[in-house]
């Protein structure tokens, strides 16, 4: 179905996340844009007991395509409509043979994907709020009444007040709630089973996950305004999905698509850093700083990921573009160091998104090395499936542009 842009309408304003409104709602990233959509057309469910989820997954991408380019309005390589949503950890086993030993408590779903045809993005760089909406064939609601029902939430935007949310002790928190899905002896255990693994050279690398379980007694989009106050992240996202939602504080990218170019950039590596200015938070960060830098055991586990990851995009890109796009880098987050490094390539013509996901899905960074090894000896250990965590959220542009980050 050829879709069109058929207008793009700059507002200057404030937008609390709290104008988000409605019963399926979205909120995404990318390349400094934020955004927020809600009211999807059509939303693709994918679950354990099914079959074929890539050819399912192509056939729903093939049904929208942009018919010519995304208008000059809009900043290159900017979500320009589509889907957003998530894929789940667990889609891996569509990918390779794995044990399947853990057990689904949660029942979510492996893919969910929302089709926006309207939504409103900020520009974090010159504070530009702008209202973007697709034509499309057949439809009941004209592009200005799209355009207007979205300048009607801007409006109840600019009258809602969000209070800050409180500073929480994290250090005084009462955690004796908090259960676990395994018993500390379970989690040390499998610990040693790991570096057994390890010694006797049947992997480098595994990424080792527990879950921990709260109640939650307030509206997730109420975690959300905290998360952005006291730990903003780079590739943050909020969704809600009706009967569940989901909140991601994520500081890492999986795969980035725009021009036929494909990126991913791994962390591997973190140390803690103080937020607040004073001599005694520049001397530690320092301190934090370098440590990280020169940890040979940190560049060790990246170098690894990153040769990983240089193997899995050689499946899908043109034979000699793979590079290291940029090399060990130390960066800076609110309250953290991270070590990271971005691998690039130019994809082949004829590579599909399902290809793309064949051959780098889930990220290597938080499975480990060799890949397939680390899985196995992840479904084996941990006893509950990982579900969305460690999965990716993001968006399919309807113009091949992708972002997708590692869900955490």
């Amino acid at each position: 179905m050829p879709v069109s842009h058929a207008a793009v309408s700059e507002v200057f304003s404030q937008l609390p996340s709290a104008s988000i409104v409605g019963g399926n709602i979205a909120s995404a990233w990318g390349k400094g844009s934020s955004y927020w959509a809600a009211e999807p057309r059509a939303i693709l469910e994918f679950r354990s007991d099914e079959s074929r989820p890539f050819r399912n997954l192509e056939e729903v991408l093939a049904a929208y395509r942009l018919a010519g380019d995304c208008p000059a309005e809009l900043p290159k390589g900017m979500f320009c409509g589509g889907w957003i949503g998530f894929l789940g950890y667990e889609l891996g086993r569509y990918i390779e043979e794995l044990p399947e030993t853990t057990l689904d408590e949660l029942g979510t779903p492996l893919i969910r994907l929302a089709f926006y045809d309207r939504f409103i993005a900020y520009d974090s760089h010159d504070g530009t709020f702008r209202i973007v909406v697709l034509e499309m064939p057949h439809d009941s609601e004209s592009p200005d009444e799209k355009i207007g029902a979205l300048e009607h939430h801007l409006r109840r935007a600019r009258e809602i007040t969000v209070a800050d949310p409180r500073l929480v002790d994290i250090e005084r928190l009462d955690l004796s709630d908090v259960c676990c899905n395994m018993t500390r002896g379970q989690y040390l255990d499998a610990v040693k089973r790991i570096k057994r693994s390890i010694r006797d050279g049947d992997v480098y690398q595994v990424n080792f996950a527990r879950r921990l379980k709260e109640r939650f007694a307030s509206r997730p989009i109420e975690l959300f305004h905290w998360q952005n106050r006291y730990n903003p992240s780079g590739y943050a996202a909020y969704i809600d999905a009706g009967s569940f939602h989901v909140v991601s504080a994520s500081p890492e990218m999986f795969i980035s698509i725009e021009d036929g170019i494909i990126r991913t950039r791994p962390i591997k590596g973190t140390r803690p850093r103080i937020s607040t200015a004073g001599p005694d938070a520049d001397r530690i960060n320092a301190a934090h700083r370098r440590e990280l830098l020169t940890s040979s055991k940190e560049q060790a586990e990246l170098n690894m990921i990153v040769d990983l990851e240089r193997n899995d995009l050689a499946r899908i890109c043109e034979p000699g573009t793979r590079h290291v796009a940029q090399p060990r880098t130390i960066e800076a987050h609110p309250t953290v160091f991270h070590a990271a490094a971005t691998i690039a390539g130019t994809l082949r013509k004829d590579v599909t998104f399902s290809d793309v996901l064949r051959a780098t899905f889930p990220g290597g960074s938080i499975t480990g090395a060799p890949k397939i090894r680390a899985m196995e000896i992840i479904d084996t250990l941990e006893p509950t499936t990982r579900g969305l965590y460690t999965g990716s959220i993001g968006y399919i542009g309807i113009d091949g542009t992708v972002r997708l980050n590692i869900a955490i």
